[in-house]
């Protein structure tokens, strides 16, 4: 199911005037199934309250029509045949962690009895049923676009053959045969399953052979299970250049020389997700770190809660597999193709540029630029001339945008230049997620060894990256780095850097506030904004932020920082009401937020109330949102869009027009319960002329694309707009690098 493109909206000239994105379209599909429709597009009664369940989308839901824009982008013949493959995977990915999490935690809320609705209204049991009827158009969309679509597709025209074993010629056969025999076989351990042999563990997203026998000798059938080994290549490749078959029909082919004595009746690929979502109590913890070593170990034995079976598994082998491993009819789904499609990821990656994005060198920031830089404006002799990347920051604050600004010549030199200079005296930082071998991790090695003082905030808490923190922890704390490893009941999601540097005499603070994490690979595939300020109030700031963190301190004060969970909500809900106040009394009302998510009811319930006294509101949205744009009497004035590209839009801004004082914000949360209220979050005000103009035209660049934006509609529908002229057709990212490799200033 994919999108059609409609005439959208007109429009505007400037990020502060008011977007009049209200045209609305012709009937047409939407990105993602119509579930529930009876429900999503429930009339909201007269007068409700701002919190009637009526106002709100349902988070999950919402979710899964966010991966069908993902899937979208593989569908979409304007994109690079090798990039369709990426977002193939990628989509396939975030359905693995949807089921893990999202899926996982109403699993549990279930099995514990929990009936307190989310604000939508709907209780888990509910959310489970409309999840299933959502996510299995989805499911069936991906998996048939893989096999019907993409495969035929990269043969023709990328030369590239994902073969089945069947197809194969006899020289070829032989060919993968061997291989089997030299690098498969050894590693294989069939399990059967027998009154003397146990029904196998099955690890998290393992793919595995369900094996039907026979014993001729005793005229019995049995079963048996075969681990794919995840260690070893998923696609085989074959003596023809760009030939592949997928390593599980090799294996299934070659069953015999496993159960020697039997006749192989049947071998029938499925694969397990298990529950992420484990119960923490960090109240009771006499030992964080402990506690996610035993958390992760409990993961990898939680429950399973989705099991994707091939379509010729018979029933009897389906009912063996749901009864051993506790799962109800509707946690199964059917594929289509192939199983597993995020380990379509390294077909992706191969050598062939002419089905990829052209090639994207992120460019120096202009006042960091030095004689050698490869860019443009160097080759024109425009260097700047600055001893250190202290002396630019001293000028004026420094705004940076990865990846069209380089990270490796900010954010990394930065870290890294003051690892060296002998005037820095200490360096603190937050590190929610790193690279591996992180050269941010391998600088603050540098500077603990050179006897400064360094201290590092290390998230154990971050999903999915537990056990690499811990391992970057220890690391850092054999080289005599401060180590504190978050703090009990909050995730620490900052991204904040702190230098302190001797001049003159005095101890000077430098800081870097961002959107995103201290990852250099990351940096060049995910949409980040950061100032670099040595403004001595932030670096107060910052300073007693890192004191919070490291030591016990909860009662700070702020003089600039907007800091979560202390004073950030009643914040933003101050300048929320402040263009309330402006609207009320003649003067202009106006917000545009652009952000990762949106789900927290009491932010929404103001931007209700803002929108029902008139104040202009756009939203910026990239996955889930809560909040009902365009209802009559509620949120006529509020337009959401989402924009999706080849890099992951990750910035956080948030514009506030002050009646034309305007205000702008970046920082690193979303609008959502859980950075407001459970998680240590900065965001800084920019007040540079500059900085402030150029984060203006970023937001109107994004509510003008007509490439890569979709409108969301009231009903829930997300709706892509269509290019109406051959200017129109450059997107929001594509603007981005465009006026990069042009910035001056």
């Amino acid at each position: 199911m994919s999108a059609s493109e409609s005439n959208s909206s007109s429009p505007t000239a400037d990020a502060c005037a008011t977007s009049t994105a209200d045209d609305e379209p012709d009937a047409s599909p939407t990105t993602g199934a119509t579930f529930d429709p009876s429900v999503e597009q429930r009339a909201v009664p007269e007068d409700a309250p701002l919190d009637h369940p009526h106002l709100y989308f349902n988070r999950e839901l919402s979710t899964v029509d966010f991966n069908w824009r993902v899937l979208h982008q593989a569908l979409d013949d304007r994109v690079p045949l090798l990039e369709r493959v990426f977002f193939t995977a990628i989509t396939a990915n975030n359905l693995d962690e949807f089921f893990r999490k999202r899926v996982g935690g109403l699993k549990r809320q279930v099995a514990a009895g929990v009936t307190t609705p989310p604000p939508d209204g709907r209780s888990p049991s509910k959310q489970l049923a409309l999840i299933r009827d959502a996510v299995v158009p989805l499911y069936n969309r991906l998996t048939a676009f893989w096999s019907d679509t993409l495969v035929p597709q990269l043969r023709r025209e990328a030369g590239v053959h994902i073969l089945n074993y069947e197809s194969l010629t006899a020289s070829q056969r032989e060919v993968v045969d061997d291989h089997f025999q030299e690098n498969i076989f050894p590693v294989l351990t069939p399990l059967a399953v027998d009154p003397g042999h146990p029904f196998p563990f099955l690890s998290n997203l393992s793919l595995s052979l369900a094996i039907t026998l026979h014993n001729p000798a005793r005229d019995t059938d049995q079963f048996a299970r075969v681990k794919v080994p995840s260690n070893r290549d998923r696609w085989v490749p074959l003596p023809e250049p760009d030939h592949y078959v997928p390593l599980e029909q090799v294996i299934a082919h070659n069953l015999q020389d496993l159960f020697r004595g039997m006749e192989v009746t049947g071998a029938y690929p499925f694969r397990v997700t298990r529950n992420a979502e484990i119960r923490r109590d960090e109240e009771e913890a006499d030992d964080l770190l402990k506690m996610i070593s035993e958390e992760l170990r409990e993961r990898r034995f939680a429950r399973v809660v989705r099991l994707e079976v091939d379509p010729s598994m018979p029933p009897d082998v389906r009912d063996l597999l749901s009864s051993e491993l506790d799962l109800r009819p509707a946690d199964l789904y059917e594929t289509n193709s192939i199983l597993g499609h995020a380990d379509c990821m390294p077909l992706a990656g191969l050598d062939k540029p002419a089905h990829t994005f052209s090639s994207w060198e992120p460019v120096v920031p202009p006042r960091l630029r030095r004689e050698g830089d490869p860019t443009t404006l160097v080759r024109r002799g425009k260097t700047a001339d600055y001893p250190n990347i202290f002396a630019a920051i001293r000028e004026s604050d420094l705004l940076v945008h990865h990846p069209y600004g380089s990270f490796q010549a900010s954010v990394q030199r930065f870290v890294e230049e003051a690892a060296e200079d002998p005037q820095v005296l200490a360096i603190k930082q937050t590190l929610y997620r790193t690279s591996e071998n992180s050269p941010i991790v391998g600088a603050l090695v540098n500077a603990a060894e050179k006897g400064k003082q360094v201290a590092v905030l290390v998230e154990v808490k971050a999903r999915f990256d537990e056990a690499n923190n811990i391992e970057w922890g220890r690391k850092l704390e054999e080289s005599g780095v401060h180590v504190a490893y978050g703090l009990v009941g909050l995730k620490t999601h900052a991204k904040v850097t702190l230098v302190i540097r001797r001049e003159d005499g005095e101890p000077r603070t430098y800081c870097h506030i961002g959107t995103g994490n201290y990852n250099p690979k990351t940096a060049r595939q995910y949409t980040d904004i950061g100032l670099f300020t040595c403004n001595e109030d932030i670096g107060y700031d910052v300073t007693n932020l890192f004191h919070y963190l490291t030591g016990y301190a909860p009662e700070q004060h702020y003089r600039e920082l907007l800091v979560a969970p202390q004073n950030m909500r009643r914040q933003f809900e101050a300048l929320i009401q402040r263009e309330i106040d402006h609207a009320t009394s003649g003067g202009t009302g106006r917000i545009v937020v652009k952000m990762n998510q949106l789900n927290d009811e009491g932010i929404i319930e103001e931007l209700y109330r803002a929108s029902q006294e008139g104040v202009e509101i756009d939203l910026i949205v990239r996955g889930h949102c809560r909040l009902r744009p365009r209802l009559e009497n509620y949120s006529e004035n509020i337009r959401v869009i989402s924009i999706l590209g080849r890099f992951l839009e990750h910035t956080r801004i948030f514009y506030f027009g002050n009646d034309g004082d305007d205000e702008v914000y970046l920082g690193s949360a979303d609008w959502m319960s859980r950075n407001l209220n459970d998680r240590v979050e900065a965001i800084v005000e920019v007040k540079t002329p500059t900085h402030k103009k150029r984060l203006r035209t970023l937001l109107n660049r994004a509510l003008t694309d007509r490439r890569s934006a979709w409108d969301l509609h009231a009903d829930g529908r997300y709706v892509q707009r269509t290019p109406t002229a051959p200017n129109e057709a450059t997107g929001f990212q594509e603007q981005l690098m465009v006026a990069a490799q042009a910035r001056t200033v």
